[in-house]
């Protein structure tokens, strides 16, 4: 059977190959006698899942031993009163806006710290990035947090800030969740970097934090021990029972990752570089295609378009039930776009593959020329 193009901006795709692995696994895994549903978190067959995959995912994105690394629950929406129990110490923390997600996140943290708007692109209506350099930073601030891909809104920070270099002290909190993993991160850079799995790593329910040790501790008293980043650390993530099927799931992804490769320019490249140039070659086809077409549209600035998640419109929002109708049909699915911006949207992440997207482009040629 030939399964459909899955492009919903999470719960996502997952790599086919990942998914025929875990099934060959549901009922015994390695000749334990045990799914991995059915493990202790705390035994040594999952204890092995774990390990392995905290090592894979470390090596992946070089993550230094200054950082710790957590698997946790929530997702990202509960991250954004989490991360601010565990870092604010009930003072300034800076916010800048870019989108919906940063919006949630600004919101949530003022019921826990004293938030101040560094920037925001809400006149732009968030297709664009505030320049860096025009950021009112906090003398004070506990951190500063960007969201660096709005899965909504389809804007994406291609660099990261040196806040350094903009004279703040303060850490650089980053919520990544739907781009983790298709490009690298710069570790002296960031603080805290955080993300849901269910868009590029795995099922709903897992979500990773990536924390520097030195800002571990500084919980507010009224934390729950469960969610103290320092008491998550020296537990090894283990302090409740974890999210162990979805782990398990992340860690599948993880070595699929790692045996990806692919041609560029340059050479070969493998794992991580690997996602970067499939991301890049997969989204640079969707845009040129929108670009030069007349018929459909993107609004985010060029030069910070997501890679991940890509937003476009009909000049005739009237054709758009037929559209997804005829989508649909063809095996594409979950292109409707959110509720709060409307039109279109393919979240193409890691696991889908350049023929899912020269397929939805194809579709999109042959809708024009019957409609326009």
């Amino acid at each position: 059977m030939t399964r459909p193009f899955n492009f919903s901006a999470g719960p996502a795709a997952l790599p086919e190959e990942v998914l025929q692995q875990a099934a060959s696994e549901m009922l015994d895994w390695h000749g334990s006698g045990m799914g991995v549903m059915e493990m202790s978190h705390r035994g040594k067959e999952f204890i092995s899942i774990a390990q392995q995959a905290e090592a894979d995912l470390r090596a992946l994105l070089a993550v230094p031993t200054s950082h710790k690394i957590l698997f946790m629950q929530g997702g990202a929406l509960a991250e954004n009163a989490i991360l601010p129990m565990n870092l604010s110490r009930a003072g300034r923390t800076d916010y800048v806006i870019t989108g919906s997600w940063s919006q949630k996140s600004a919101k949530e943290a003022r019921k826990y710290s004293d938030v101040h708007i560094a920037a925001s692109n809400e006149a732009d209506r968030h297709t664009r990035l505030p320049a860096p350099g025009s950021w009112q930073l906090s003398d004070d601030a506990s951190y500063v947090h960007v969201c660096s891909n709005e899965t909504i809104h389809g804007v994406e920070m291609h660099e990261l800030p040196d806040l350094a270099a903009l004279g703040s002290r303060a850490p650089l909190v980053i919520d990544c969740s739907s781009h983790i993993l298709s490009r690298g991160i710069d570790w002296s850079r960031v603080g805290v970097a955080y993300g849901g799995a269910q868009k590029n790593i795995g099922p709903s329910g897992l979500t990773l934090i990536i924390v520097r040790e030195d800002l571990l501790g500084h919980a507010l008293p009224i934390t729950p021990s469960a969610f103290d980043y320092r008491i998550v650390a020296d537990n090894e993530s283990m302090y409740n029972t974890p999210p162990t099927y979805a782990w398990y799931i992340a860690g599948l992804v993880f070595q699929w990752i790692q045996r990806q490769t692919e041609v560029t320019p340059a050479g070969p490249v493998s794992g991580l570089a690997a996602m970067e140039a499939r991301a890049i070659a997969k989204s640079s086809l969707v845009y040129d295609f929108v670009d030069g077409s007349g018929f459909y549209f993107n609004q985010v600035a060029r030069d910070c378009r997501s890679r991940m998640n890509i937003p476009f419109f009909l000049h005739d929002e009237s054709l758009n039930d037929a559209f997804l109708s005829g989508a649909k049909a063809a095996g594409l699915l979950q292109l409707k776009g959110h509720k709060s911006v409307g039109g279109m949207r393919a979240s193409i992440y890691n696991a889908m593959p350049m023929a899912g997207v020269q397929a939805l482009v194809d579709y999109m040629k042959h809708f024009a020329t019957t409609h326009g």
